[in-house]
């Protein structure tokens, strides 16, 4: 009677194990088809110890991970992104983290804008001097620059001297598609991505990696030069529409030329 009793209580207890069992494998496929942070957790929560806590744990980490990260880019701001790298220093988002704090950094660093061009820049090229000698009594009048003729070649010589010194300084522009903390192998491998995912916006651009910084946490910031204004700007346009970083570069020496060619004209 006894060892009846035994083997009854053994299979009562096998019974109640396979019944744990069953209910756990339901509720962690119930939260796996629902993949959202609140069924992870209440299973968590109910199941600590589990088979399958170490993975809704994980999945967990992933989904709150992923939520901060939306806030942070809907926000935009350094603030948002800094913050988020408090949470998360080496969570999955970590890098573009800092490569959008990075560029916000260098968008508000100083001396970078161009200089509109220089008022007046062609105004100093007088006309044919007719100021200074006067024609041959053969010759017919040469017209002084109040005439319509002189009125006329003002504009144009003002308007070719600012092209002028538009092109001097237009193709000192670039863009700068990250900057990375974990070394330049981490730059040669976004920019192989930016490649195969805009092979026509990229063709034919070379990039440069510049290291900046020094001690323990150099950057690598991912850049390409020698392009015009209206180039540089469509290729950040076209990467931000993707949610994809990239920053403006502009020519802090674009004032100084321009100043330059106004002098000489």
């Amino acid at each position: 009677m006894g060892k009846a009793n035994v083997l009854l209580g053994v299979m009562c207890a096998l019974a109640i194990g396979l019944a744990a069992c069953s209910g756990e494998q339901s509720d962690w496929e119930k939260a796996r088809a629902s993949n959202n942070a609140d069924t992870y957790e209440a299973f968590v929560h109910k199941y600590p110890n589990g088979a399958f806590a170490a993975q809704a744990q994980a999945r967990l980490r992933e989904l709150n991970e992923e939520r901060d990260w939306q806030k942070a880019r809907d926000a935009d701001t350094p603030d948002s992104y800094q913050g988020f790298l408090k949470q998360y220093p080496e969570g999955k988002w970590a890098e573009e983290a800092r490569i959008r704090v990075e560029n916000f950094n260098l968008a508000q660093a100083p001396g970078g804008a161009p200089a509109p061009a220089a008022p007046g820049a062609g105004d100093a090229a007088t006309p044919p001097a007719a100021a200074k000698t006067p024609a041959p009594a053969a010759q017919p009048p040469v017209q002084a620059p109040s005439t319509a003729k002189g009125a006329a070649a003002q504009p144009a010589a003002a308007a070719k001297g600012a092209a002028a010194a538009k092109g001097a300084a237009g193709s000192g522009y670039g863009v700068q598609l990250g900057a990375f903390s974990s070394g330049q192998k981490a730059a040669d491998r976004h920019w192989a991505a930016l490649t195969k995912k805009y092979p026509t916006l990229l063709s034919g651009l070379t990039p440069k990696v510049r290291r900046s910084g020094s001690g323990k946490t150099p950057l690598y910031r991912l850049q390409v030069t020698g392009l015009k204004a209206a180039q540089a700007s469509a290729i950040c346009k076209a990467l931000q529409a993707k949610h994809d970083s990239c920053a403006l570069l502009k020519p802090a020496h674009a004032k100084k030329k321009l100043k330059g060619h106004a002098k000489k004209h």
